[in-house]
């Protein structure tokens, strides 16, 4: 084993670990048909983040490459682990439930906390772990050139099992059994990865596909319908939307224009409803911002506006003839995504 990872690491160039660097990003879809030709891992459903493990010093990246190591300092002693050193770690970042399943809703209590000491207090109540399925350097090689199957060798070989963090398997073949398995357990889905696939940073080339028990994606917020009676002056519901294309893609001449995608109020807590009336109040403004659709009726009649710089994530059943969202569920706030980079998955 030590000579076939030492084999593998002879191939890869010698590089600097980097600075900053963006994930490899999932397409959504369906389970590919060819599935000799793709590996199969479960979905978890937390924060993605980088770990780099640098002269000794641990430190984490979310996919904006925002510094999140301070809000998980129960993931540094992983450094302990891989003394001696350097690497660059893909994964996911959750919060077990009861029934070990990942919960997104509990991940919230972490992800936007700074405080030191409620980060303590948090650590103690809602401990973190994180997922680690990819790896991007190893001591002083850049790995992301080599094939998918070739760099979770490089993984499985670093032994990353630790009280708070671990290295989960992943298929070759299966998809299909492995989704029907997510869905006993209750988890969120499955991501296929071609086995002859690099590593590319910031990429969403189709060569990773995620595929969703629910459907589940992230829209921006643009506006709200106030409660009813002693909520009236609160958020009731969420107006959401999408937009046209990313604005990282944006062609010159174009803009980007904001498209509706139904109200949400199933989901929201007391503490959501108290933060998003608290924020969305600050970010009031007069005018739709939706350049396409928006609630009718009633509801129209009844609608608050907002700057649509805000995040959120909204399970549903369906896309309706009309474009909305059908059982949509609000799911919990995002930090980690521009609403300029939302558009409609499919």
């Amino acid at each position: 084993m030590a000579k076939r990872t030492a084999t593998l690491l002879a191939r890869a160039p010698e590089e600097k670990p980097p600075a900053d660097i963006q994930p490899m990003l999932a397409r959504m879809g369906a389970l590919p048909r060819d599935e000799d030709r793709w590996g199969f891992e479960i979905k978890w459903d937390g924060v993605r983040a980088l770990g780099f493990l640098v002269d000794g010093t641990w430190s984490m990246q979310n996919r904006r490459v925002q510094d999140i190591t301070p809000r998980y300092p129960e993931l540094a002693t992983i450094a302990e682990q891989l003394a001696g050193r350097s690497a660059v770690l893909d994964g996911e970042v959750v919060v077990m439930d009861e029934q070990g399943r990942p919960s997104f809703q509990r991940i919230q209590r972490r992800m936007t906390l700074t405080n030191r000491r409620m980060v303590e207090q948090r650590m103690r109540d809602t401990p973190v772990d994180f997922m680690v399925f990819d790896l991007l350097h190893l001591d002083g090689r850049c790995v992301r050139d080599l094939v998918y199957p070739e760099r979770r060798e490089l993984l499985e070989s670093l032994d990353l099992e630790g009280p708070r963090w671990h290295t989960p398997r992943w298929h070759e073949g299966g998809g299909e059994e492995l989704l029907e398995a997510a869905k006993r357990q209750g988890l969120e889905g499955v991501v296929a990865k071609r086995l002859d696939s690099p590593y590319r940073p910031g990429g969403r080339s189709g060569e990773w596909v995620k595929t969703r028990i629910w459907r589940r994606q992230e829209f921006a917020i643009g506006g709200w319908i106030p409660g009813e009676g002693s909520r009236a002056k609160g958020v009731g519901s969420l107006l959401v939307g999408y937009y046209d294309q990313r604005a990282s893609e944006i062609p010159p001449g174009e803009r980007q224009r904001l498209i509706f995608a139904g109200g949400v109020g199933s989901g929201l807590k007391e503490e959501d409803l108290r933060f998003l009336t608290r924020e969305l109040k600050r970010r009031a403004r007069k005018t739709s911002p939706f350049a396409q659709g928006g609630p009718t009726g009633a509801k129209a009649r009844l609608a608050r506006w907002c700057r649509p710089d805000l995040v959120c994530e909204v399970s549903w059943s369906e896309w309706t003839d009309q474009g909305t969202l059908r059982q949509p569920s609000f799911k919990g706030m995002r930090d980690d995504k521009d609403a300029r980079e939302v558009v409609r998955e499919q």
